[in-house]
């Protein structure tokens, strides 16, 4: 059976499934149709399987030429769960989110893992992509996968390859980002190498799946320990009355042990936030604290009231108090150029404003409506009339579209927690965190 699928993979006729048509499972998806091979993209979202057999696109790094493309070239897309069994290859891309009690939920994957344990056939390779805890694979899939009566290694194998995405950068994609490989088996290992090889760049296979799932979490808790390292260096030079944004770029002239990473007004996004507590929770089952993670999230955590005083500090500068002052935002989404609002700072930032009486608008090109609970918005228009009428602006989301030098001329009052506006001369409405 190994033989045959290594000579299907190389022939490019063996049939890929990747379920889960998210930022993840869709780009992944359309680099295996470029590759030349038919991929059979499944989601349970029936509308989202209904917009993309249309052409539309739900994601912004992905265009509906890039879909339409696609779907010519052999992409199917169904919300059928029993089109597994055509399959030689099944990659599962679905959510991995945290409970509000900060425990990993691995229930799209337990869910994913049995509709494929229902119509699977022998000779297989399922492999995980989305970020979990290292032995999700191994403790939670394999079980699973076996209760039948069959055996990885032998009637179909079992992999795990962390998702690098990285929404929004036009640099590193799917394709030129170098891939991680762990299976169960050796095997496992082997034939999932040879899978991503006909599609990548670079694919770099480790000895195990649990060295694969710690691998994800490592580099995304080496990004918010030193995220919240310089947000800490933040707070200690706002004290000192010391510019951190000076002190970070003359720092990062060494040309050798430093690593510039910049201070903001919380950390966001599909992974950042959340990864490194898939961790620490994985951790503390071993009765290991990872101190460095935990202090790493309480101070970024705390980001979102930093930038709520500020604006205070600013308006009070300005003889305004916070209750009924009218509070423009920004940006809304977790980064700069994403369609993605996923654990945004600017989501508490708004509640805790409003929570003091603020009157809060907000403006983004990517989100013409946003509700936070039970509050309700429209986001404002890009023009004078906006930013005269509000008595404090707050840069959140410096979106490379926007022009900042109109945005300080027309405002009372700016708070830019992105530095985006360095290079403005005139320098007096303006407050940085």
């Amino acid at each position: 059976m190994l033989k045959k699928l290594e000579e299907k993979i190389l022939d490019k006729k063996a049939k890929v499934g990747v379920i889960g048509l998210g930022y993840v499972g869709l780009p992944l998806a359309l680099t295996f149709v470029k590759g030349g091979f038919r991929v059979y993209g499944i989601d349970i979202d029936k509308n989202k399987v209904a917009k993309l057999k249309t052409g539309k696109s739900h994601i912004l790094d992905v265009s509906p030429q890039e879909i339409k493309d696609a779907l010519k070239e052999g992409l199917v897309v169904s919300a059928d769960f029993s089109r597994i069994k055509e399959l030689d290859a099944v990659i599962i891309c679905v959510p991995t989110p945290l409970y509000k009690t900060k425990e990993p939920d691995v229930s799209y994957i337990v869910a994913a893992v049995e509709k494929i344990k229902r119509y699977m056939k022998r000779g297989q390779i399922v492999i995980l992509e989305s970020t979990t805890y290292p032995g999700t694979t191994e403790e939670v899939m394999l079980p699973v996968l076996e209760s039948n009566g069959w055996k990885e290694g032998e009637d179909f194998y079992l992999a795990f390859s962390p998702e690098r995405i990285d929404p929004g950068n036009p640099r590193y994609q799917t394709k030129n980002t170098p891939k991680v490989i762990g299976g169960i088996s050796q095997r496992s290992t082997q034939i999932a190498k040879l899978l991503y090889e006909q599609v990548l760049d670079a694919v770099i296979p480790v000895s195990s799946a649990k060295v694969a799932e710690m691998v994800k979490l490592l580099e995304n808790t080496f990004r918010i320990v030193n995220i919240g390292l310089v947000n800490e260096i933040m707070l200690m030079c706002d004290r000192l009355c010391i510019n951190v944004w000076e002190v970070i770029d003359a720092a990062r002239t060494k040309p050798y042990g430093f690593m510039p990473f910049y201070p903001g007004p919380g950390v966001g996004g599909h992974c950042i936030p959340v990864d490194p507590l898939y961790l620490s929770w994985k951790a503390r089952m071993y009765g290991f604290e990872a101190r460095f993670i935990d202090l790493a999230s309480y101070v970024n955590s705390e980001m979102p009231r930093y930038v709520v005083s500020k604006i205070i500090s600013g308006l009070n500068e300005h003889g305004k108090p916070l209750k009924c002052a009218n509070i423009l935002m920004m940006g809304v989404a977790y980064k700069k150029d994403v369609k993605d609002l996923r654990e945004s700072p600017a989501l508490e930032i708004i509640e805790l404003l409003v929570e003091n009486g603020a009157i809060v608008s907000y403006y983004d090109p990517y989100f013409p409506y946003l509700k936070i609970r039970d509050i309700n918005l429209k986001s404002a228009p890009f023009d004078k009339e906006s930013f005269t009428d509000s008595d404090c602006v707050v840069i959140i989301t410096d979106h490379s579209d926007v022009d900042y030098k109109f945005v300080v001329k027309n405002s009372k009052l700016v708070v830019d927690t992105r530095n985006i506006l360095k290079d403005i001369k005139d320098r007096s409405n303006i407050v940085r965190i």
